[in-house]
């Protein structure tokens, strides 16, 4: 008899975790990992499972899930997928809430066996009442309850989720998009999607009062009409980014092997995201980048007209057609408009038309000034302030330190940005060298603390803002 579904807030809020598969440190294993992870979030209840051992990595390691003394909601399984079925019987004795599976080998391997054993799964979960996460997957991160399964998720909660079919796309965009400022509500890797599915997500973030945005990386829905729905209605109420892996020959044929999931048509995949109102991207790179624009671009714009203001001629050419291949606008400024720049920006070596370039605008006065120019103009509709893209401006050349000027170059940005109501945005190139490290980071954690996008390439700026305009459009 089919007892009620757990719900996915139960899921995201565990009391306990058990890890069926714990090891001692030295010999890996994802449960071993997650461990490492849920110690250092400060998680209160935490069981090792391995009959071999008495201890893992000091906590008291249990023969089985129904030895534990403590309550357990969820059960992360990281052993061989012929011995989950017993385990499912443990778990179902222990009444726990939700079993996520580090575990693969099931319909993704392609043999018909393994796809049987994936819906022994499923049926003795719904007689249980218990959900599946997975498997094949690296399960739930939920900051807020300090349930973490990857140290590369920030331990500050945040008002971004994520759910992705990859485990490791799970992990990498909080690990990259954390030093550009992102903090999350929700993490969820749902690999073959047995019974958690992305549209049962989707239902449940549109609703969550902990996010905002949504980003999503999908391969393939196995219900589309379904996925439609949810997605349509979930982009009606905040913003919904998506990723859809799988659009060659080869990619579609990766999918299947990775998550059994037979992907659809991308010119359809395309449209059907469109027509829901989300926001469809190319790569992983541009799904962070869209969601740092969401999360720091204030107020968000609607129009696609950019002031591109940095020092050097040959990066402001770039600037200019980065923008427009991705289709913003520079507009070329008025001779009124360059009047004014001429009262703070030297004659020799500038550029006035838009992109501006200037000797000096490394400086925050001649920053300020401009920057209160540009935004006043009625056809600019942000403004983006590049670093790191010629000598002029190189990080870590030993001429001079960078620290005195970043706090600030950055408020006057915000003051810009507060007086003209147009968002102020930072690209920033990374060093190509370790000397120019610690100048380059130090100068990204400025503009993330005071609260803007900050983009690594004027490409990524482009692209990442002519999505979001694109949808605030809609």
């Amino acid at each position: 008899m089919t007892t009620e579904k757990v719900s996915l807030s139960e899921i995201f809020s565990p009391r306990g975790v058990a890890l069926v598969g714990a090891t001692p440190a030295g010999l890996s294993s994802f449960a071993t990992g997650a461990i490492f992870s849920l110690v250092q979030a400060g998680f209160p209840a935490i069981y090792p499972v391995n009959p071999k051992y008495t201890e893992v990595l000091g906590l008291p390691c249990y023969a089985s899930v129904r030895d534990i003394p403590g309550t357990v909601d969820n059960v992360m399984v990281s052993i061989p997928a012929e011995s989950v079925l017993a385990l499912l019987d443990d778990c179902a004795a222990k009444r726990v809430k939700s079993v996520q599976f580090f575990t693969a080998g099931f319909s993704e391997s392609g043999y018909a066996e393994r796809a049987e054993l994936e819906k022994a799964i499923l049926r003795k979960a719904r007689a249980s009442g218990f959900r599946i996460i997975g498997p094949n997957c690296v399960g739930v991160s939920a900051p807020k309850s300090r349930f973490i399964t990857s140290l590369a998720m920030p331990l500050e909660p945040g008002p971004v989720a994520f759910i992705s079919q990859s485990g490791g796309h799970a992990w990498n965009l909080p690990y990259f998009g954390a030093p550009r400022g992102l903090r999350f509500s929700k993490v969820v890797s749902y690999g073959n999607a047995l019974d958690v599915d992305e549209s049962e997500l989707l239902d449940y973030l549109a609703q969550d009062p902990e996010t905002e945005i949504i980003a999503a990386y999908i391969e393939g829905v196995k219900d589309g009409r379904r996925f439609f729905n949810a997605l349509k209605a979930a982009a009606a109420r905040k913003p919904v980014a998506i990723y859809k892996g799988g659009t060659t020959e080869a990619g579609q044929r990766t999918a299947f092997g990775h998550t059994a999931s037979l992907t659809s048509s991308v010119a359809i995949f395309d449209t059907l995201c469109r027509q829901a109102k989300s926001i469809p991207v190319d790569d992983m790179d541009e799904l962070t980048d869209v969601a740092v624009a969401l999360r720091f671009a204030r107020p968000l714009p609607r129009g696609i007209g950019v002031a591109v203001v940095g020092a050097g001629g040959g990066p402001s050419v770039l600037a200019g057609d980065e923008m427009e291949k991705a289709g913003l606008r520079v507009p070329y400024l008025s001779p009124e408009v360059q009047t004014q720049l001429r009262q703070f920006l030297p004659l020799a070596g500038s550029i006035f038309g838009n992109p501006i370039d200037a000797p000096n605008l490394t400086v925050p006065e001649a920053i300020s000034a401009t920057m209160h120019i540009l935004g006043r103009v009625t056809n600019i509709h942000m403004l983006l302030y590049h670093m790191g893209f010629h000598p002029i401006s190189r990080w870590g050349d030993g001429r001079r330190s960078w620290a005195p000027l970043l706090g600030p170059i950055a408020e006057a940005l915000l003051q810009a940005q507060q007086a003209t109501g147009k968002p102020a945005l930072v690209a920033l190139c990374p060093p190509p060298d370790i000397a120019g490290m610690p100048d380059f980071l130090a100068a990204q954690e400025a503009f993330v603390k005071a609260g803007f996008p900050v983009f690594h390439s004027l490409r990524q700026a482009a692209r990442a803002m002519a999505c979001v305009v694109a949808w605030n459009q809609m």
